[in-house]
């Protein structure tokens, strides 16, 4: 019964992540590694890990910008941590259980803004107004 309920909250936590990534400009979602994987054209912005190889993370992985991923982490280690294989290139995990979808939706769209091409970033200005990063 326990595991069924955590299958159910896993399941709300991708919904979660799959309408903030759908909300921004030529978003795509695939499956990479066994999870699902947010693109924008043919680069990854974020990507979804459900205890991925049992590290009791249900989270989301993305792209930080220079010299964030260690301030994020030292100021708040529930919520943010250093995922395997992309971390050491500066990208970070946060805890999905740990975050609002207001700031969880901040810092994706600032994921997605890493990876776009300047083109696209210049549309999507307009589609996205505010510190709180929701569509116009």
């Amino acid at each position: 019964m326990a595991k069924e309920r955590r299958s159910d909250l896993d399941q709300e936590h991708l919904r979660r992540v799959r309408r903030i990534c759908a909300a921004m400009s030529e978003t795509t979602e695939k499956l990479s590694h066994g999870e699902p994987t947010f693109f924008v054209r043919k680069k990854v912005f974020a990507m979804f890990a459900n205890n991925h190889h049992n590290d009791g993370h249900i989270a989301v992985w993305i792209p930080a910008p220079p010299g964030f991923q260690g301030a994020l982490i030292k100021a708040s280690p529930e919520t943010f941590f250093k995922p395997p294989y992309v971390g050491v290139r500066g990208w970070v995990g946060i805890e999905l259980d740990c975050i609002g979808d207001e700031e969880l939706a901040s810092h994706i769209h600032e994921a997605w803004r890493m990876v776009a091409p300047k083109r696209l970033k210049t549309a999507g200005q307009a589609m996205f107004r505010g510190s709180n990063n929701r569509p116009v």
